[in-house]
């Protein structure tokens, strides 16, 4: 199966190539990302549990969505297409932070990417895609911290790492 490009960038986020997906993560090789954080006016967080089939992370707990940004797409306009295409909806998003991380999964695939994180407030309707979506929920970031202290092991590795710095950001 052969899936869309990724944009190869440097540790500065500047793109350096294109490839496709796969052999992006095969390889391990620097590309662009992003993810959204979805609130509700209660501030509470939207979850999303990645469907079993995904090609890593499957069955996880994570953020509302992420993806990569197609080469002629900027992050903003890749993130409001995969929120519609995952969860079922759109809403005003902004960039807050970025990061870099690197992690090792057991079938063999590396994500090493350049994250742009974004967020962004809705209270209607959630319909997510069940190819994409096992299952999702609304939580209070006190929920999640308790979550992540007591099974760790059910979120995806960049959530452990974006979340703090979310909910900071959420909470301050």
């Amino acid at each position: 199966m052969l899936l869309p490009p990724v944009i190869l960038v440097n540790e500065q986020d500047e793109p350096v190539g294109i490839m496709e997906k796969l052999e992006a993560h095969q390889k391990g090789l620097l590309h662009r990302a992003f993810s959204v954080f979805v609130t509700n006016a209660k501030g509470e967080l939207l979850l999303q549990q990645r469907a079993l089939d995904k090609y890593h992370s499957g069955g996880l707990w994570t953020n509302t969505c992420c993806s990569h940004p197609l080469p002629d797409e900027d992050v903003l306009t890749a993130s409001h297409r995969r929120l519609m295409e995952e969860m079922g909806f759109d809403c005003e998003l902004k960039e807050v932070f970025s990061f870099t991380y690197r992690a090792e999964f057991t079938n063999g695939l590396t994500e090493y990417e350049y994250d742009h994180v974004l967020i962004g407030q809705f209270d209607g309707e959630v319909r997510p895609d069940p190819a994409e979506v096992m299952s999702c929920k609304f939580a209070s970031p006190d929920e999640i911290r308790y979550l992540m202290l007591t099974a760790p092991e059910t979120f995806t590795h960049w959530f452990h790492i974006a979340f703090p710095k979310m909910a900071a950001f959420i909470e301050r």
